[in-house]
């Protein structure tokens, strides 16, 4: 059986594709820097010019494939609380204005992951913690869905009520991406990443809705 493809765009690492990968996507990775650890089929590209191709039908790079869905993950500085407590927001780009702007005029299933903070405008359809994932780590994501529609019951965060928890910390890094399920990716990586099983989780919900409409 034939996997859906599913743009991971600003893939670093790879956290959002494993968890997509193990939902029964085929995950390609977008990223405008070299990501010699993602694990899957890579491009180096500007995931702007991307989305633009794929919203104008066209071919993003030769020979790309049609994709069933797309997942973005903005880098998420813009919007971060600690960006304000360690530098200036206004030094990192803004990429979640654009990206939204893009995927709202296209028909095809997608998701736009960002930190907390980033809502508005991100619309906060998941808001999820690795603690409802069985993960000893504190760790936040908001999820926007577009053109497709799911509901499942989750358990509660049930981060601060266990001071034991990793939090993200600058060190401790290696622990930390290890804890998230991201064995593969170097400690720095698994600072900007997001732990698998939340991709996984909203990736099963995206497989049901796609294998429900191409039933219908």
């Amino acid at each position: 059986m034939t996997k859906p493809v599913i743009i991971d765009g600003c893939c670093c690492a790879g956290g959002a594709g494993y968890g997509y990968a193990k939902a029964g996507f085929r995950p390609i990775g977008v990223d405008n820097r070299p990501q010699p650890n993602y694990p899957f089929e890579f491009h180096q590209a500007d995931i702007i010019e991307v989305l633009r191709a794929i919203a104008a039908g066209r071919e993003p790079w030769p020979g790309a494939p049609q994709p069933a869905a797309i997942h973005v993950s903005p880098p998420c500085q813009f919007k971060a609380r600690v960006t304000a407590w360690r530098g200036s927001r206004e030094n990192h780009p803004d990429l979640l204005t654009p990206t939204l702007e893009i995927l709202s005029g296209t028909d095809i299933p997608w998701v736009v992951e960002n930190v907390p903070e980033a809502c508005p405008p991100l619309r906060a359809d998941y808001l999820l913690c690795g603690t409802q994932f069985g993960l000893p780590v504190r760790r936040h994501r908001a999820f926007m869905r577009g053109n497709w529609s799911a509901y499942e019951l989750m358990s509660s965060c049930q981060c601060y009520l266990n001071p034991g928890l990793l939090p993200f910390e600058h060190k401790g890094e290696r622990a930390f991406a290890d804890a998230m399920g991201c064995a593969w990716m170097s400690g720095k990586e698994g600072r900007q990443a997001i732990p698998p099983a939340m991709t996984e989780h909203i990736g099963r919900a995206l497989r049901e809705y796609l294998t429900a409409g191409c039933a219908a």
